[in-house]
């Protein structure tokens, strides 16, 4: 599954590559037990060095977002509430981001409302039916 990354040059790589595989774990590109990429397969398709691949897989493990069998791999957790808490986390996260971003733009709670309304009445269909389907 090829992965797509503009890495931003203001925070570590590895943080950013964490990010992303929350991100697809949490989009159920890879579901509870799934083997993850090798080191070496996600570092050429991330075309970072496999040390910051590693760190990355080595910070997940100790959030316990993945775990390691010797000799088979890395692996998605197996535990639901620990992927539905990273999910929140995340969201949480850029919803700060918008607010803040629309704050410091000017805009009041009720602008903020109204934009965000208006952007989801106006989305193309298809994207509000991927987003029904996660939940």
């Amino acid at each position: 599954m090829a992965m797509q990354a503009v890495f931003d040059e203001n925070s570590p790589i590895y943080l950013q590559i964490m990010d992303l595989i929350k991100q697809r774990i949490c989009a159920s590109l890879w579901n509870l037990g799934d083997r993850l990429p090798s080191v070496r397969e996600m570092a050429i398709e991330l075309r970072v060095n496999p040390n910051t691949v590693q760190r990355a897989y080595q910070e997940l493990e100790r959030e316990g977002m993945v775990f390691t069998q010797r000799g088979m791999g890395t692996f998605v957790t197996e535990d639901q509430a620990k992927v539905e808490t990273v999910r929140n986390e995340l969201a949480s996260r850029l919803v700060r981001q918008f607010v803040d971003g629309m704050a410091r733009l000017g805009f009041e709670r009720e602008q903020i409302r109204v934009k965000l309304d208006m952007y989801l009445e106006n989305r193309p269909m298809e994207q509000q039916g991927d987003d029904e389907e996660r939940g």
